[in-house]
């Protein structure tokens, strides 16, 4: 009960701040919404095809939204990214491409040093249920909160160059599960532990590359490591790099690295070239 009161607690001081509310995006300091929905959609459909070929349709969702406090002493960023997606190849049921949910909020004090004291709070978990796909039925492997990764951290930032930040502090990672505890389960224990709690060092790196008029660049290296381990580095590199067609149509290619032994032992990859369509709410 403790470990849900604090899942939701988490929640909610770190979602409430994604009020959908038509603002000024011009003025320097105050609060600055954004919000931007993108639908992407490939479907293939055979009759009579004497070339070979199956019927082949699938579907994402995704979603960046943020609400950003700007002032002459503080600063608070707040970026919620959303992806789900389904394909389905002839006779198949649907299975899930794209399940992603990762809210970051950073809060910082402008002292006016080189580098500025922050604090931040990372929530990482699937949508919904995820699957194994290898073997010859699905077998489910996580769902919402199950795992769910929590992540503050308290140090300094440095954002001093345009398009460029990056910050490095004392972290603390609890991890939430209900059915899938072998994410969060202490293996030197006889007891299989629900949660964990780890202390360790955090280190954030983001920047945005304008490669041409309508080409962007976006590159966020997150690490992560335990006091205890500190041979052993949790990654997320996510890449991505978008090219604006015109005012509703982009072409996306992203590219998503994760490493992380309590999840699988290998790197983990996943790469995405999208055309779809996106519309800015605000």
């Amino acid at each position: 009960m403790k470990n849900k009161l604090l899942i939701l607690l988490s929640i909610f001081l770190c979602s409430r701040i994604l009020v959908f509310a038509q603002k000024d995006t011009t003025k320097i300091s105050g609060w600055i919404p954004k919000a931007i929905a993108g639908l992407n959609i490939s479907q293939i459909a055979l009759s009579n095809w004497t070339q070979g070929g199956d019927n082949s349709l699938t579907w994402t969702v995704t979603g960046n939204m943020g609400y950003n406090y700007k002032s002459d002493n503080w600063n608070l960023t707040n970026n919620l990214k959303l992806a789900y997606g389904r394909t389905k190849l002839g006779g198949q049921d649907f299975r899930t491409n794209d399940n992603e949910f990762y809210l970051e909020s950073v809060l910082t004090k402008k002292i006016g040093w080189a580098v500025d004291p922050y604090f931040s709070n990372i929530i990482t978990t699937a949508i919904g249920p995820g699957f194994d796909y290898s073997g010859d039925s699905a077998v489910e492997t996580s769902n919402f909160f199950d795992p769910g990764y929590v992540v503050q951290s308290v140090g300094f930032e440095y954002d001093k160059i345009s398009g460029f930040k990056t910050r490095l502090g004392l972290g603390l990672q609890e991890v939430f599960t209900n059915h899938y505890r072998k994410y969060s389960d202490d293996p030197t224990t006889s007891k299989v532990e629900a949660f964990k709690l780890e202390a360790g060092l955090q280190s954030v790196t983001s920047g945005n590359v304008q490669l041409a008029d309508n080409l962007l660049f976006i590159s966020s290296l997150t690490l992560f490591t335990r006091f205890k381990h500190l041979d052993v580095w949790d990654v997320r590199w996510d890449n991505l790099i978008v090219a604006k067609v015109n005012s509703w149509l982009n072409v996306n290619l992203g590219f998503l690295l994760v490493y992380q032994q309590d999840q699988s032992l290998t790197t983990q990859m996943k790469q995405t070239l999208q055309l779809g369509v996106v519309y800015t709410l605000f």
